[in-house]
């Protein structure tokens, strides 16, 4: 069968795309913007992909066009499909109707550390020999793919809450049915689709409505919010993690790196890792919560994420150039910088950390999150903001009530100049956006360089 995928370059999309060649079937895909790390992966696996929407890339027609849910009506691939007749689907119901059937699904939901936690399941499963699928929006360095087929019946998705496509305005984990369901964390969100946190919690509710009685739902006792989805009424056992939870954590070093769990008061192993952040200790939580549910014993989860090796964009050390290290991170949600910035001033002390961020998500670009940029980077020495021309708000008035040294900048060449002028040998540079940034991160190694 021959599927193209319209929005092949997003992280689910292209990980979809990866899966179907694996069945067999020959992919094409066309996006608007075509950029790695997906687009490498994609030509890796011999995908072929096309630059923009022109309805000619669907001639002759495919078999099936999988339509992302960043295309909507007015596109003219969009258009040509309907106008034409062509058969469609959106991306979660084609996984969920040619993969996730008769698997044993493990998905972990929640405004962050989705792709993360997601990767720390599939990594503990593997190390427990279980060979298990995988769809994951990032690439777990453990593996180098972000999707696979997997050779049991376990499977682990990440589970988002965003929409399915213009013509399913689900969230796509409704489509999953997981069995084993970690809800990590919940707040307001996506604001280009829904109105309030209350929506959302509606859409979390849709998927608890759907985890069998004999499966669990796992989350934090901190999350005010996913106890009022739980309270809308649950009928599956529950696990919690945290503080008062049935799982718990004892630091051993103050960064995270280092910690002791605990299950039912009893230890289970020590978790000794490359990550930080207390944020990425609580996603080690529920990650080994899901993993014993599929009966990996606490202990053997705790080996495996000691050697585990993270996601690529998740404070992913990209390149140390004469004493500056230079961190790409994903982190676009003022509680994601905040804790992200949090691990990595745990870690290197009194070091000078420079955070350079790009509010570009949908939300951010709608001003639903400015009020919490300025507090967001109190753990940085120094703080470069990117305004590109169509933002929409003045972010320059937004995080002028900043604490910390702050430059808001309407070009990657200010920010180069900037970070230039101040980086010395020790400095730790974290660049967060959830894009490419225009490749800010080579562009800034090379002109330390110089």
């Amino acid at each position: 069968m021959h599927i193209h995928i319209l929005g092949i370059c997003g992280t689910f999309m292209g990980s979809l795309a990866v899966l179907a060649k694996e069945l067999g079937h020959r992919v094409t895909g066309s996006d608007a913007n075509v950029y790695p790390p997906m687009s490498t992966q994609l030509q890796a696996q011999g995908i072929e992909l096309m630059q923009g929407y022109d309805p000619a890339h669907l001639e002759p027609a495919p078999d099936l066009v999988v339509v992302g849910n960043a295309l909507s009506r007015g596109n003219p691939a969009v258009e040509y499909v309907l106008n034409k007749g062509l058969p469609y689907v959106s991306g979660p119901q084609w996984l969920a109707d040619h993969v996730l059937q008769d698997r044993w699904v493990l998905a972990a939901a929640g405004t962050h550390g989705k792709t993360t936690t997601s990767s720390m399941l599939a990594w503990v499963l593997e190390h427990a020999g279980m060979s298990p699928g995988f769809l994951i929006g990032g690439v777990p360095q453990n593996f180098g793919v972000s999707a696979r087929l997997g050779g049991t019946p376990f499977f682990v998705v990440e589970a988002d809450e965003y929409d399915s496509a213009f013509f399913d305005k689900r969230s796509k984990f409704v489509h999953y049915h997981p069995r084993t369901a970690i809800l990590n964390n919940l707040e307001f969100d996506h604001a280009d689709i829904f109105p309030d946190l209350a929506a959302i919690e509606r859409q979390f509710h849709h998927l608890v409505r759907t985890i069998p009685g004999e499966g669990l739902v796992i989350h934090p006792t901190s999350e005010t919010a996913l106890k009022r989805v739980i309270d809308m009424g649950c009928w599956t056992p529950v696990q919690t993690t945290g503080e008062g939870g049935q799982w718990q954590a004892r630091l051993l070093s103050e960064d995270g790196s280092h910690f002791e769990v605990l299950f039912d008061g009893k230890a289970q192993g020590t978790v000794d890792w490359e990550l930080t952040g207390q944020h990425n200790v609580a996603n080690a939580l529920a990650c080994l919560a899901a993993a014993r549910h599929v009966g990996v014993v606490p202990e053997l989860g705790c080996a495996a994420l000691s050697a585990f090796k993270s996601v690529k964009r998740r404070m992913e050390k990209v390149a140390e150039v004469k004493g500056v290290t230079i961190y790409d991170d994903f982190a676009h949600h003022p509680t994601a910088i905040a804790t992200t910035l949090d691990g990595l001033r745990k870690r290197v002390g009194d070091a000078r950390v420079i955070a350079v961020v790009e509010p570009r998500s949908n939300s951010m670009k709608l001003g639903a999150h400015r009020d919490g940029l300025p507090e967001s980077v109190v753990q940085a020495d120094n703080v470069f903001w990117y305004a590109p021309p169509n933002l929409g708000w003045d972010l320059a008035a937004t995080v002028a009530s900043s604490t910390v040294p702050t430059q808001v900048c309407d070009s990657l060449e200010a920010i180069i100049e900037g970070v230039k002028a101040i980086a010395t040998p020790g400095t730790q540079v974290v660049v967060m956006s959830n894009g490419g940034f225009g490749g800010l991160h080579g562009k800034l190694a090379q002109a330390l360089e110089g």
